[in-house]
């Protein structure tokens, strides 16, 4: 019998949640630095070959291997953050690119995104009915 990806053998859930995004750049000492200065943290894993943090417990992602990439026509991960008005003006102060105007997507829940410096668009959304377990 075909089990859909959601449910282990014994019902339980095989998916856990996302856990990981990563964005292509082609220098990662310079994204790095973006990323510590914008998001105010530094990375808890640092390697020539990947830069890891962990920003609210999900991990943000830097990966140096460009070849074949093509960036900003998939999926876009949206992180949550409390206000997207002052997320989007802070993102903007910090060298992002507009990308697209803060938009009430209904019941509450408030989107806008930017492109960082490297071309990666980055999601934030603010909603006030998504809570963590």
């Amino acid at each position: 019998m075909h089990r859909a990806l959601g449910h282990g053998a014994r019902g339980d859930s095989v998916l856990q949640g996302l856990r990981t995004v990563i964005y292509p750049v082609e220098d990662l000492a310079r994204a790095k630095a973006w990323y510590s200065r914008t998001f105010g943290i530094q990375p808890y894993f640092d390697e020539p070959f990947y830069v890891g943090f962990n920003v609210g417990g999900y991990e943000l992602g830097l990966d140096p291997d460009v070849e074949g990439v093509t960036r900003g026509e998939g999926p876009v991960a949206y992180w949550g953050v409390k206000d997207v008005v002052a997320a989007h003006r802070a993102a903007l102060a910090a060298g992002a690119a507009p990308e697209g105007d803060v938009q009430d997507v209904g019941g509450g829940i408030r989107v806008a995104t930017v492109k960082d410096p490297f071309g990666n668009v980055i999601g934030l959304i603010e909603n006030p009915h998504f809570k963590l377990p």
